[in-house]
């Protein structure tokens, strides 16, 4: 994290009132800003002048309020042996709550039973109906009460006031009716009702306080669950680093490979990796070639081939030959920390319109509270009975539900960036998914993002003194560039070599930047480079057909470059950036998505419109500076547009930065994934379709979420007041809600990229 930014671990908090009371109370210490997460009981804690409040005052600020805090440790760099103990105490979390609902649940259904059918009620049933929901009432509810003695001494109240208030109110009049009232007597019997205004309703408020704390308390346990199997991508992504190595030392005759734990590597350690191995850290491969499966860290399915110089990514499987590795990287510098860093940080985020949820919620409780005691005294006021208004309020206590509220944002946003990470996408925050809804013009780097950015040869062009044709001037020309690390020599040099051409080797090399370069073969002087400089400087004149055919290539995006040998024309060699193969079917599904694509390049127009016309783009503005590049967003943003922004490179950070949307390929520089909303580990652009639609998706859920969870309060408590809801039917509902919220959040899981 930046310096200035503390990241806390809280426990203690049981909804979304308990989240909003830490945020206010950190926010109250000078100089800092805070947002608590409830779904993944975190604390991101912002203090804008690091040396007047310290960690230690944030805990104490957390602990003033009732909960409990400790400075958060991220989650083990890859590689990193994970404690048996920790993943045990991990994955059974819920077991506390799953103890404490299962017997409850033992207890209460014959209470339940008795409670509701007449026939079942023998003599006496009501006090074997008191000694198994007392335990219920008492042991089974303690973590509500617990919580609410707590808030309660800090001046608060929270959901568990509620749920606490409501059980005990059940149960206190149980008592009083079965010690002071009529309801112990031999032979009494009772009806269960659906309504408060019910003439028959009982005396008896047994069953109401064992089996709302049941369905609460398996609502709590099917959250606890849901938000382990949410948060189960993020783990799993951070596990699948390499748990041991082969590393290369000296030995007496000769390097010997020694096996230890990949969390032991360093930079410059040098590892040898077989086939069916993950590679254990990020590094450049030094020797053998081999398909690596990169599915684990990009989506792709389809390996990727490597050789030597290449870079590769730790965790990645070598599925080929046999590698060895200097490593660059390790620990909480490789790529697949990074990608923990980023989902992680995601997670912790809040939409705008959870926050309008947050507002609601911290004044949810009291107005609750408010709202049952008028139940209660209208119920009396309007001639109802005593058990009429004592119904209708403890009904309007419980079914109340601000914890919906609470999870709305946060477990979408744990399963929708979690499934991101899964197929290669990084989203940024909540932030970012609010900014693809209103996204409508996609702004697309060429080089390296609509292209392949690495040059291929695309033609060769001999003129009539060329002896042998295309092998002859093919092979001269790389005899040349060899000795150059210019893009297009590289180019010209590979197409040579994959062809099998016998290269001779060129002497006295030279380059004159930004014309060409020469050396000698045979003898004779070779020169590669523009017209311009083989006229001037070598006295080499173009013919007008190859000339044409010259003008012809560049016009349709190639570069080409003229080569002569001993004072004759040879002809000419193009190269160009070829475009992805999937670049036409992104551009498609970017217009499907009512996407606007804009093609922004600094090469030439003819390159520009080239690439633009086979991949199918009609808006291209070519010759763009970096500095252009930022003009031309904020010009379509000064249109009315909201604009993404897709690139690759340092040249591309500024117009990401400015975009409404910045998406950086996962090739990229540092740079522009550092400016970016949302990164593609891949490199694909139909990933990044892909990438808006996740994005949409986990923002609708959000929305879906909240709506129902206000929709949820809006209509069922005014039921509750008007005695419409039985106490036992209103805990069912107010679990459910929560419940409800969390499952819709889960069905992010099933999201499917569309190739």
């Amino acid at each position: 994290m930046s310096e200035g930014v503390v990241e806390l671990d809280i426990t203690g908090m049981t909804c979304a009132s308990c989240a909003n009371r830490v945020e206010r109370k950190l926010g109250k210490l000078p100089g800092v800003s805070a947002t608590v997460n409830y779904a993944t009981e975190q604390a991101q804690v912002t203090v804008t002048d690091p040396g007047t409040v310290d960690t230690a005052a944030l805990v104490a600020a957390v602990e003033a309020a009732g909960y409990g805090a400790t400075v958060h440790v991220r989650q083990p760099a890859p590689g990193t042996d994970l404690d048996a103990d920790d993943d045990a105490a991990r994955d059974d979390a819920a077991a506390p709550l799953r103890q404490r609902l299962v017997v409850s649940t033992v207890l209460a259904v014959p209470v339940v039973l008795l409670s509701m059918v007449p026939v079942l009620q023998f003599p006496n049933w009501q006090w074997a109906a008191l000694a198994l929901a007392a335990p219920v009432a008492v042991w089974g509810a303690l973590p509500f009460h617990r919580a609410a003695w707590v808030n309660a001494r800090h001046g608060a109240a929270t959901m568990d006031t509620l749920v606490s208030v409501g059980v005990l109110a059940a149960f206190g009049w149980s008592l009083y009716a079965l010690f002071l009232g009529d309801a112990g007597r031999p032979g009494m019997h009772m009806t269960f009702s659906w309504f408060a205004s019910d003439p028959e309703a009982s005396d008896l408020y047994l069953e109401v306080a064992a089996a709302v704390t049941v369905f609460i308390l398996a609502g709590r346990y099917m959250e606890a669950r849901a938000k382990q199997r949410s948060g189960a991508a993020l783990r799993a992504l951070l596990e699948l680093g390499a748990k041991d190595a082969s590393v290369l030392r000296d030995g007496p005759s000769g390097p010997v490979e020694t096996r230890v734990s990949a969390a032991s590597l360093v930079v410059g350690d040098v590892v040898v990796v077989r086939p069916g191995e993950r590679i254990p850290s990020d590094g450049i491969v030094r020797e053998g070639s081999s398909a690596v499966d990169l599915s684990m860290l990009t989506g792709e399915s389809v390996p990727v081939e490597v050789r030597p110089g290449d870079r590769v990514t730790g965790a990645t499987i070598d599925v080929g030959g046999r590698l060895v590795v200097e490593v660059t990287a390790v620990g909480a510098d490789t790529e697949l920390a990074r990608m923990g860093r980023l989902v992680e940080e995601a997670q912790t985020g809040k939409a705008a319109v959870q926050r309008l949820a947050d507002r609601v919620s911290a004044v949810f409780v009291p107005v609750v509270i408010g709202l049952a005691v008028v139940a209660f005294v209208g119920w009396l006021v309007a001639g109802g009975s005593l058990t009429a208004a004592f119904t209708a309020a403890v009904a309007t206590l419980i079914i109340a539900c601000p914890c919906a509220l609470g999870l709305a944002t946060p477990t979408a946003l744990l399963v929708g960036t979690g499934r991101g990470s899964q197929l290669g996408i990084l989203i940024g925050g909540p932030q970012a998914l609010e900014r693809t809804r209103a996204v409508d013009t996609i702004v697309l780097d060429k080089t390296g993002t609509v292209t392949t950015g690495e040059m291929r040869l695309s033609a060769v062009l001999p003129a009539g003194a060329a002896p042998d044709g295309d092998a002859t001037l093919l092979a001269l020309a790389a005899a040349v560039e060899d000795g150059s690390e210019h893009p297009v020599a590289r180019a010209v040099v590979r197409a040579a070599r994959e062809r099998g051409l016998d290269v001779p080797v060129a002497e006295q090399f030279a380059a004159t930047p930004g014309a060409g370069v020469q050396g000698v073969v045979d003898g004779e002087v070779v020169v590669v480079g523009t017209a311009r400089w083989l006229a001037e400087a070598w006295a080499v004149r173009v013919d007008d057909a190859l000339s044409t055919q010259v003008g012809a290539a560049e016009a349709a995006g190639g570069t080409a470059v003229l080569v002569a040998w001993g004072g004759a024309l040879l002809g000419a060699v193009v190269v160009g950036d070829t475009v992805k193969p999937e670049s036409p079917e992104a551009v498609r599904r970017f217009v499907a998505l009512g996407l606007r694509p804009v093609l922004l390049t600094g090469d030439n127009e003819g390159a520009a419109r080239a690439a633009a016309g086979r991949v199918g783009i009609d808006d291209v503005r070519a010759r763009a500076t970096p500095a252009s590049k930022l003009e031309t967003v904020r010009q379509l943003q000064a249109e009315g547009r909201t604009v993404a922004m897709v690139g690759d490179g340092v040249n591309d950070a500024a117009a990401l930065a400015a975009a409404d949307l910045g998406i950086a390929m996962g090739a990229g520089t540092d740079a522009a994934i550092a400016a970016s909303d949302v990164t593609v580990v891949s490199g694909r652009l139909t990933v990044v379709a892909d990438a808006v639609r996740l994005s949409r998706a986990t923002l609708r859920t959000i929305r879906g979420n909240l709506f129902w969870a206000f929709a949820y309060n809006v209509a069922a408590i005014p039921l509750a007041m008007a005695g419409l809801l039985n106490p036992v039917l209103a805990g069912a509902a107010m679990a459910f809600s929560s419940v409800f919220v969390v499952t819709n959040s889960l069905r992010l899981r099933r999201f499917t990229p569309s190739d």
